[in-house]
């Protein structure tokens, strides 16, 4: 059974060595392993990605074992695993003002073309908790009055609710490096409403307009700490305009049509496995 492992903590010396043993002696194949040794944030971060023998041993009791091992060593560890449990993956879908992507999704679960749970909802703002209520969806507003997140609450939620994917749906906040390297290895989703890219950051259709470009589009990505870094692309769409479209026009049809679309397709694609992220790239899942 494929497993993730991820252990973030205070930079020290020594921090895989316990980690790497354990899974190894248990008798797990180890297909990927990555550390990251931040100086200046003296954070120390690790990816595994393993075949857990779970004839042997569950994942409940590989988790046991390594969340000990991690409090010994002052790091926090996750072990996940997409077959860990029956069901279809659980969804936390995070929001700040558009309400378009989120209800999108919402109704591609409803309609059977996702088959996936939204297990939750979490905003900085409040713009989209309507959506959340209406499809009875458990709504967690973690900013404050200025939007600011409380990101030990979004920690906490998702692994309460044993989140499997994180969906940024329009979600207009950097997620801290400590949140990527806890969560990641393919498990946190983003949709920017840019082409990737050549379109990166918060302003994508003001800066392709300013290119004079007549072609615009949305990106679905897995996320690692780099800032809409361009080899993580699950899904991209596209859109054309006649010249001396207006940006209003355009961004409305982006925004209101096109964004929503490319995500669910983006999502669909993850959700139905055909694409995984390993090594920081996405790969084709043999079936």
């Amino acid at each position: 059974m494929q497993v993730t492992i991820t252990a973030v903590g205070p930079d020290n010396k020594g921090l895989a060595d316990p980690i790497v043993h354990y899974v190894s002696g248990a008798g797990a194949n180890i297909f990927e392993i990555q550390m990251y040794d931040r100086d200046s944030a003296h954070l120390f971060a690790m990816l595994m990605r393993i075949d857990w023998p779970d004839e042997n041993a569950s994942i409940a009791t590989l988790r046991s074992h390594l969340e000990e091992i991690g409090r010994a060593r002052g790091l926090e560890v996750r072990v996940w695993s997409r077959d860990e449990h029956a069901g279809p993956p659980r969804l936390a879908i995070c929001t700040t003002y558009r309400t378009e992507p989120p209800l999108a999704v919402l109704r591609a679960i409803r309609d059977g073309r996702l088959r996936a749970e939204a297990a939750l909802m979490l905003g900085n703002r409040n713009a989209c908790r309507s959506v959340a209520e209406q499809f009875d969806v458990p709504w967690h507003n973690i900013g404050n009055g200025n939007g600011e997140v409380d990101y030990q609450q979004m920690e906490s939620l998702i692994d309460e609710h044993r989140i499997d994917y994180v969906v940024l749906a329009r979600y207009m906040r950097v997620l801290p490096a400590d949140i990527c390297w806890k969560f990641a290895g393919g498990r946190i989703i983003n949709l920017h409403h840019g082409l990737l890219p050549p379109f990166p950051g918060f302003r994508p259709y003001e800066d392709a307009f300013q290119h004079h470009m007549l072609c615009f589009g949305a990106t679905v990505h897995f996320i690692v700490p780099e800032l809409d870094a361009g080899n993580q692309i699950i899904h991209q769409g596209s859109f054309n305009v006649q010249p001396g479209t207006p940006l209003a026009d355009i961004k409305r049809q982006g925004e209101t049509d096109h964004e929503p679309n490319c995500l669910v397709e983006g999502l669909r694609r993850v959700i139905d496995r055909e694409v995984e992220l390993h090594f920081h790239r996405i790969v084709r899942v043999r079936r």
